[in-house]
């Protein structure tokens, strides 16, 4: 993998933590991804437009097609995602559903999309894997209230992560579909699709835009900036490499979930998650 592609990934996996830190903050109805599209549009209306009639970025039927389809898959993610952080704890849901859905999408791009990673990269990505194992297991957990629904809701999501991680890799990578336009037509057709259950529950929708407005504004702002890096890196990079290093974001979440968040076992989380850096180190040389 490229210095450049590494170094997008990188920067996508601190971001990626911090919104997620904040959406677990948040812990709101389920009417906060609605909230959360429905001003990630907003906020990059003006940088889609630049990229159409300034930089010249093409929308074909093909596009807005994949768009569509990338938004359906988004919005089972973040409303999957959302359940699971009202049901159990950031250093739980979040690098289970983060392990899950790279793993699911590398296997994949192996066997459908004819990808033939190195066997050091496969290596550096079963190192993570085992990584992200070890952070989650804990059998004393397992009979707490509400553990075993959170880890139900964080596979789900991650088997949504690989669905989406798949598509939007044809979209940018074999469709030439610009990342930001992409991601824009995402936000936006999840922001549609969630409007009828926002509207059926509206008094809800209010009262969380009213206490945890500072949420809402800080995930819908570094949700996409997240995923444009992401999406940039998949144009030139196969997901076999992209997806496992990403995991990296789960050693920063895991570190914002046991330390901002006061949530507990930290040793053995914080050690499980400092095993996944050798795997970074070994997809970025493999």
């Amino acid at each position: 993998m490229s210095t450049f592609a590494l170094t997008l990934i990188l920067a996508a996996a601190f971001v990626h933590a911090t919104w997620n830190l904040l959406n677990k903050r948040a812990s709101g109805h389920a009417t906060f991804p609605w909230l959360v599209a429905v001003m990630s549009a907003l906020f990059y209306a003006p940088v889609a437009l630049a990229a159409v009639f300034y930089w010249h970025a093409s929308v074909s039927i093909i596009g807005v097609g994949f768009m569509a389809g990338s938004a359906a898959l988004h919005t089972g993610y973040f409303v999957l995602l959302n359940e699971g952080y009202r049901a159990g704890d950031l250093s739980l849901v979040y690098p289970l559903a983060r392990g899950t859905g790279p793993l699911l999408s590398s296997i994949a791009a192996i066997v459908f999309l004819g990808e033939r990673p190195s066997m050091i990269a496969v290596a550096g990505g079963l190192m993570i894997v085992g990584g992200v194992i070890v952070l989650t297991y804990n059998p004393q957990r397992l009979s707490q209230v509400g553990v075993r629904k959170a880890m139900g809701y964080a596979l789900v999501t991650g088997a949504f992560i690989a669905g989406y991680t798949l598509w939007d890799k044809q979209a940018v990578s074999k469709f030439a579909v610009a990342p930001i336009l992409l991601d824009w037509g995402s936000n936006l057709g999840r922001s549609l699709l969630l409007t009828p259950f926002a509207l059926r529950h509206w008094e809800s929708a209010r009262k969380e835009w009213q206490t945890h407005r500072f949420e809402v504004v800080g995930v819908a702002v570094l949700v996409p900036l997240s995923y444009i890096l992401v999406l940039t890196a998949l144009q030139f990079t196969p997901v076999s490499y992209v997806a496992p290093a990403r995991e990296i974001s789960i050693l920063i979440g895991t570190a914002m979930g046991t330390r901002l968040l006061a949530e507990g076992d930290v040793r053995r989380r914080l050690v499980a998650a400092c095993a996944m850096v050798p795997g970074v180190v070994a997809l970025s040389v493999g």
